[in-house]
């Protein structure tokens, strides 16, 4: 099948990699020059593990192609997926303009039917103001449907290839029994194809992004309350992810949610529920949560050094906003690195795979290491944002021998309090006792 995928950014890229894995002939299109000359010369500008390997195969194998011709992508193909960015606006909402451009484009380019799918993430009514778009510029038939994509970060490639379901807007039985044929090789185990009608679709994946946010505020909320009665959350998290209604995912207690999703979405479908009088206090209230929660390292900091840092230096673990990606966009890290320069601290940092990232962002205003172990010489405190499996089981002893004063600020509960107190730690977690030299 003849497909075109319009935007090359984190969505598109795994979209047309994987479709073109399956045997389809793949156009992506982007109007950035120099992101389609460095695709087709096989670099790839986002980290996300197999991407790069399968980009490499299906390029060679001329399945999958890239190009700043958008018209003619549209002209070739039968399906057309949008994918390109939905950035929120300065009131929350999504910015639509890049779509609806594309949409305008595709309605100038058409030759005949087509099949247009929305998989950027997009409020409900945009598959409308697309078609009104396209229709505007064509007589052609167009048949606009939603697919909503539930790629993690860091796991893209396999969430693709093995969904938990796909969920399919629909606006004709045909177009649906076309999108149902074209998903069947990835749901050959018998996972669902759900068929719905669009706008159910466009609100299922604002929807699912808010209730996993949700769930991550609302173990933060509930860590607050273990650190004040003297609790465990770890023990309090085992208890209630073990009832089948709840379930283990997204409960682990951190310094808040960050990345490309969920911050953005969350924001998208407050302003969404707002404009359409419904009532939005619970996501309003996850929001406040999240933003409080990304100050616990800093105000731990604070705690534990004084307002005024100068002199002191931290070293970090962990820039990007989980594990397996270099994505550091509304990344906690930023907030405690920022926070901690203005009281005139000096930060030394590593992560495995965005220095880069962050080097964009905070200049020479820090300092980077290649060597997680390498931050620690003469440092003050340990700060840990990011659950990297090397900073999971680290050489302890090297790490007080390197450190200046033996202090762990710890984001992620990696390590086990009683350990740290016996190794001669001051080790302060999330939603657990703080570990100070005087208990030990």
């Amino acid at each position: 099948m003849k497909i075109a995928v319009v935007g090359t950014g984190y969505v598109g890229l795994v979209v047309g990699a994987c479709l073109a894995e399956t045997g389809h002939d793949v156009i992506c299109a982007d109007i950035d020059e120099k992101k389609i000359d460095d695709l087709n010369n096989g670099k790839i500008p986002i980290y996300e593990p197999g991407l790069d390997t399968l980009v490499e195969k299906n390029l060679a194998e001329g399945r999958l192609t890239f190009t700043t011709e958008v018209e003619k992508a549209v002209r070739d193909s039968y399906i057309i997926f949008i994918a390109v960015g939905t950035p929120p606006d300065e009131d929350g909402s999504a910015d639509l303009q890049h779509v609806l451009a594309v949409a305008t484009t595709i309605g100038r380019s058409m030759d005949g039917e087509r099949i247009v799918i929305t998989k950027s993430t997009v409020p409900v009514g945009t598959a409308s103001r697309v078609r009104k778009a396209i229709v505007k510029e064509t007589e052609y038939p167009v048949h606009v449907c939603s697919n909503p994509e539930f790629l993690k970060e860091g796991a893209a490639v396999d969430d693709f290839m093995k969904p938990d379901r796909v969920v399919l807007g629909v606006d004709d039985p045909k177009a649906g029994e076309v999108l149902r044929d074209l998903y069947s090789p990835f749901v050959r185990t018998g996972n669902d194809i759900l068929l719905m009608d669009v706008s159910s679709a466009e609100i299922t994946k604002y929807a699912a992004n808010a209730m996993l946010a949700t769930r991550i505020s609302f173990m933060n909320a509930i860590a607050q309350l273990c650190e004040k009665a003297g609790a465990d959350v770890s023990q309090v998290r085992l208890g209630i992810g073990s009832d089948a209604r709840i379930g283990p995912s997204f409960l682990f207690p951190g310094v808040g949610y960050g990345g490309s999703c969920f911050p953005k979405d969350v924001k998208a479908l407050v302003r969404t529920m707002n404009d359409m009088g419904a009532d939005a206090s619970i996501l309003e209230a996850v929001e406040s949560v999240n933003d409080r929660q990304k100050h616990l390292l800093l105000d731990a900091a604070v705690a534990r050094f004084g307002e005024d840092l100068s002199g002191r230096t931290f070293a970090v673990w962990g820039l990007a906003f989980k594990p397996n990606t270099d994505d550091m966009r509304e990344a906690p890290s930023l907030v405690t690195i920022r926070g901690l320069l203005e009281r005139g601290g000096r930060v030394v940092a590593h992560d495995p795979v965005a220095l880069h990232e962050a080097m964009r962002i905070l200049g020479d205003t820090i300092e980077y290491r290649d060597h997680n172990y390498e931050t620690l010489d003469g440092a003050d405190a340990l700060i840990i944002h990011t659950e990297w499996h090397p900073y999971r089981r680290p050489d302890f002893l090297r790490m007080r021998d390197l450190l200046r004063e033996p202090v762990i600020l710890d984001g992620r509960n990696l390590y086990n309090p009683k350990q740290m107190g016996e190794l001669g730690f001051e080790y302060v977690s999330v939603g657990r006792r703080p570990v100070t030299l005087e208990r030990v």
